[in-house]
């Protein structure tokens, strides 16, 4: 038989172990099913997938790019690291290198080839990359994505040519073969940017002269300025691996003081970057740089006590170099730079530390320290920082320092004094624990509440009872004395007893006299139980404000100042600008304000997104702003305001704005816009955040990958959040993003559509308004509403959720709601009001999450559940399609059948008038099921006060009532000139002739007895329904 091949990467990395003799001999074998013997069957041939000229199973296309993507991750998780390659990164490029042949995407393949051949001249003589050689690699990682991205549009990509011939020029350069002279005129050209960091010095590529420095101490290389001369380094300099890593300075951390170091360095390090900032706003200020040594001398000692003696030597350094700039008077823009450089490795050095990795591979600090401690006037710095600002390594953003869960929050003592502050260790999650289960006893209070809110109308109920019920007895005792008054004249003869004397009325007085006694007794146990539920509600009410309280102040602790992103988002823009050759400078305002933990960890992201897009898309390079008469260095703008309970994020940039023409073309290139089609500049900026979608050229790992805006877009949505862009060509751009403060206690009104409940924030309603017919008419006639000079487009919330041909329900009133969110406005009518009430915003699964519209859930106070709904995204969503669905009402409001996605609507409603509380739930329980919307009133004057709010199509009416009965309130509503065409049915026990003539003759329109026939009840009903609507 022909023997089977397949690819390395295919086999499993351990084979099975072998089957056991003994268990493989209990294995039935039958010898005549040999592959000659078997019937063959014949299958369909599965479907191809097509990628240019390249033809792939769906088996082998889910494989390869599935493979591939898992490659490609731990290529860019290895390639940033400053060490000899490792076998993991040299496996991930030969094996993505392999996998390429076989499925014949030579593009792939030779890339991969020439990265994989680059590797093994670095592995062979134990030489790590160089900074331009990690910038190679680095365009090497994000060229390979690019065309894994083609790959999985189904598009061949082009092949890299240039990048392939570039990393076939890498030459590595050994340990051993460090330059045995160095002098400082070869030094003018170092790097002194990068130098001016041990952690941004190549491991394996110092220059000999600075191992030469090795044996003399830093801090005696800090006092006084050090002039370079040539040095030779022959005898000194390590000729192995091993002897140079003998030379590093060995971490030995302590693992139960360094949580405390890291809680400290958080505060630290931003005080730090802040004054690193600070100094070079106001170089003449001498008080900055004493407060940033300062700063740098706590946490250096700190970083020592640990035991992380790598990052309390580079705090040193920034110490030593702070005194030599001061001493020289040489605060230059570069070392200013060379400081920031350190900022951002001193940063990434303690992240290693939090993540339990060791910073051990770190560079030694010394060496590099004694190089920047160099007189300026001996070493231009210019020059070297020109050159640096492109070569510095880009760490990865992601895990960057983010605000930590564990930092602690205040518990007592005044801010800023020694000595007076108490901090408590809180794990995040457990904050995020007690925020959820103060939010469930919400709750449950308000279920209570509703129950309360019950028991409370059954009392009322009760009362009316118990006072009809004392009524009827006062009327039984009259009878009864009128009867034994009437006796007297029968026994006038018999003088020998009084008529109430007789036994066979005293049995009778005793029954009436014990029946008024029970009423009494049932009326005090009423009033009890009334007097003990208003105790119970004022116990309810000081319950939900300790709720409230407490809740609240869960909430500030889950609060942080959006500042706790502010070094994190400066090195994002430094790093970017260093990468692109740009100057630009981030100004971050308002920071104070508090946000979310979980909203400013999950918005920290597309902030990073944006930023880089800023740089790279917006400001423009040196000579152009200069050409432009603009200051050389880009302003990006980054504001922070609170509107309500939305916290808004104004990002601007003074670039050149966007492109909009070449957004239109690359719109048109990928049939996104209509070729010669009309788009508003609102239509193409929002193109920007298509998924794939980017005007770059060039794939950097910058921009050009078409997913930053697309991820900015996603996250903001799915915290119910929403973006609005605005652009000037020549003066930048702006992206408002508007988020919620937090995602755990919100104020919100509770509405109805149709039989389900909805919730929309407080903070986005600016007026709700009860419209009478009339009104409401214009407003749909016109699809629009003025309200103070403001025009909102006119909605109907049953159609903004995907109701086609909804319309309203008829009645007396109307609900109509002004909502507003940033500068978009809406009038939202609904189908009914409940309440305004604070929820407990639960978040929505993974199905949900990116649904627009859909802000989040919450539990009622009668257990339903209710979406919290954006009106604003949902007008949006819909805008495109607005014509088609829009519905044309005419002058008058008719009632509705069903319509829409399944959703009951009301046929008619019906008012039903009795004195009898069984008869109003008996009856109501009927006619809802069959889709009526019912009305239920307990006399003629209750059912009267109703009709002013509104009209029901057909009225259910008894005639023994308290206050007005049934004859009573039919002639009231045939003399009114509003109501006299009302349907009447008149339901009662009295089914004598006369009753039923004296009905008719006042215009009742049916009359049936009790009990009454269900079936004939109903298609009485429907009868004068349809008549009404017709």
């Amino acid at each position: 038989a022909p023997g089977f091949t397949a690819p390395i990467s295919e086999l499993p990395p351990e084979l099975p172990p072998e089957l056991p003799m003994e268990l493989a001999a209990e294995l039935p074998v039958s010898i005549d099913e040999t592959p000659a013997s078997a019937e063959v069957h014949s299958f369909p041939t599965p479907p191809q997938i097509q990628i240019g000229d390249i033809s792939l199973s769906q088996t082998m296309y889910s494989l390869y790019v599935g493979e591939a993507g898992d490659h490609l991750a731990t290529i860019q998780r290895e390639i940033g690291e400053v060490r000899i390659p490792p076998d993991d990164l040299v496996r991930a490029v030969h094996t993505l290198a392999g996998i390429s042949g076989t499925t014949g995407i030579e593009a792939i393949q030779q890339l991969a080839r020439a990265f994989e051949l680059a590797l093994d001249r670095m592995v062979k003589v134990e030489a790590a990359p160089t900074d331009q050689q990690r910038f190679v690699f680095a365009r090497t990682a994000g060229a390979l994505e690019g065309m894994l991205g083609a790959i999985s549009e189904r598009r061949l990509p082009n092949a890299e040519t240039e990048l392939a011939a570039a990393l076939g020029e890498l030459e590595p350069v050994p340990l051993s073969a460090a330059p045995v002279e160095q002098t400082a005129t070869d030094l003018q050209s170092t790097d002194l940017g990068q130098q001016s960091d041990p952690a941004d010095q190549s491991q394996d590529t110092t220059p000999a002269a600075s191992e030469a420095m090795t044996d003399s101490p830093a801090d005696s290389l800090a006092d006084s300025p050090v002039a370079l001369t040539p040095v030779t380094a022959a005898a000194e300099a390590p000729d192995t691996l091993e002897e140079r890593r003998a030379q590093r300075i060995e971490d030995e951390i302590d693992p139960q003081l360094l949580p405390i170091f890291l809680e400290e360095s958080v505060d630290l390090m931003r005080s730090i970057s802040e004054g690193v900032r600070n100094w070079r706003r106001d170089p003449s200020n001498a008080d900055l740089p004493r407060r940033l040594q300062r700063d740098l001398h706590t946490i250096k000692g700190s970083a020592r006590m640990v035991g992380a003696m790598g990052c309390g030597e580079l705090f040193h350094s920034m110490e030593s170099r702070i005194d030599h700039a001061l001493a020289m008077r040489a605060i230059t823009t570069e070392m200013l730079d060379g400081l920031d450089v350190s900022v951002d490795r001193g940063t990434y050095i303690i992240e290693r530390l939090s993540r339990g990795e060791s910073a051990s591979a770190l560079p030694a600090a010394p060496v590099v320290e004694a190089m920047v401690s160099v007189d300026s006037s001996v070493v231009p710095l210019a020059a070297a920082a020109d050159d640096g600002d492109a070569t510095t390594p880009v760490f990865d953003q992601a895990k960057s320092a983010a605000p930590t869960a564990s930092a602690a929050p205040t518990v007592g003592g005044t801010p800023g004094v020694p000595g007076t502050q108490v901090h408590l260790r809180v794990r995040a999650d457990l904050v995020d624990k007690l925020v959820n289960e103060t939010g469930e006893v919400a709750i449950a209070r308000a279920r209570i509440e509703g129950e309360m809110r019950a028991i409370k109308v059954s009392l009322l109920e009760l009362t009316e009872n118990v006072i009809r019920l004392r009524n009827q007895v006062r009327e039984i005792e009259i009878q009864a004395e009128s009867q034994m008054a009437s006796q007297q004249a029968h026994t006038v003869r018999d003088v020998q007893f009084d008529p109430l004397e007789f036994d066979r009325f005293t049995r009778f007085q005793e029954l009436t006299r014990m029946m008024a006694e029970s009423v009494n007794d049932v009326s005090t146990v009423q009033h009890t139980l009334l007097k003990s539920l208003d105790g119970a509600d004022a116990a309810l009410a000081a319950q939900a404000r300790l709720n409230s309280e407490l809740s609240q102040r869960l909430m500030s602790v889950r609060m942080m100042p959006f500042e706790s992103l502010a070094e994190r988002l400066h090195r994002v823009v430094r790093l970017a600008a260093k990468e692109t050759g740009k100057r630009a400078n981030l100004d971050i305002r308002g920071g104070q304000t508090g946000i979310d933990r979980s909203v400013l960890e999950t918005i920290a992201s597309p902030l990073e997104h944006l930023l880089r897009n800023a740089v790279a898309h917006g400001i423009e390079s040196p000579a152009d702003r200069e050409a432009a008469g603009k200051a050389i260095q880009g302003e990006i703008t980054l504001s922070l305001a609170q509107e309500g309970n939305d916290a808004v994020i104004n990002l601007s940039d003074d670039g050149a704005g966007l492109d909009y023409e070449r957004i239109r073309a690359r719109g048109v290139e990928r049939g996104l816009l209509p070729e010669g089609g009309i788009a508003t500049e609102k239509t193409l900026a929002n193109l920007i955040m298509e998924p794939g979608f980017s005007t770059a050229d060039v794939v950097s790992t910058l921009a050009g990958r078409g997913v930053g805006m697309d991820v900015v877009k996603n996250e903001t949505e799915g915290l119910g959040g929403r973006i609005e862009i605005s652009s000037t060509r020549g003066q930048g751009s702006t992206f408002r993003l508007y988020l919620p403060l937090t995602l755990a206690v919100s104020q919100a009104l509770i509405i109805q559509s149709g039989t389900r409940y909805f919730a929309v924030p407080s903070s986005m309603i600016e007026l709700a308004s009860e419209l009478k017919p009339e009104a409401i008419i214009k407003i749909r006639a016109a699809n629009n509403f003025d309200y103070l000079g403001q025009s909102y487009p006119y909605h109907y919330l049953a159609r903004l959720l995907g109701e086609r041909g909804a319309q309203p329900a008829p009645a007396r009133r109307h609900w109509m709601l002004l909502v507003k969110g940033g500068s978009e406005r809406i009038a939202l009518e609904i189908d009914g009001l409940i309440s305004n009430q604070e929820i407990i915003v639960k978040t929505l699964g993974a199905q949900m999450a990116r649904v627009p519209g859909m802000a989040g859930a919450t539990v009622l106070g009668g257990g339903e559940i209710a979406l919290i709904l954006n009106p604003i995204a949902l007008s949006t969503r819909i805008a495109t399609s607005k014509a088609s669905d829009e519905l044309t009402l005419s002058a008058k409001p008719t009632s509705t059948t069903q319509v829409g996605m399944g959703r009951r609507v009301p046929t008619g409603t019906v008012m039903v008038v009795d004195d009898s509380l069984t008869v109003r739930k008996i009856t109501g329980r009927l006619l809802a099921r069959q889709g009526y919307t019912v009305v239920t009133a307990k006399d003629g004057v209750d059912a009267l006060e109703q009709l002013t709010e509104l009209r029901p199509d057909v009225m259910l009416v008894d005639i023994e009532m308290p206050r007005m009965d049934g004859f009573e309130l039919s002639r009231n509503i045939r003399a009114d000139g509003l109501l006299k065409t009302i349907p009447i049915i008149m339901i009662t026990s009295r089914s004598a002739d006369k009753h039923r003539n004296h009905a008719e003759e006042i215009g009742v329109n049916h009359y049936m007895g009790k009990p009454y026939d269900e079936e004939e009840l109903l298609a009485t009903i429907a009868q004068y329904a349809k008549a009404q609507k017709e």
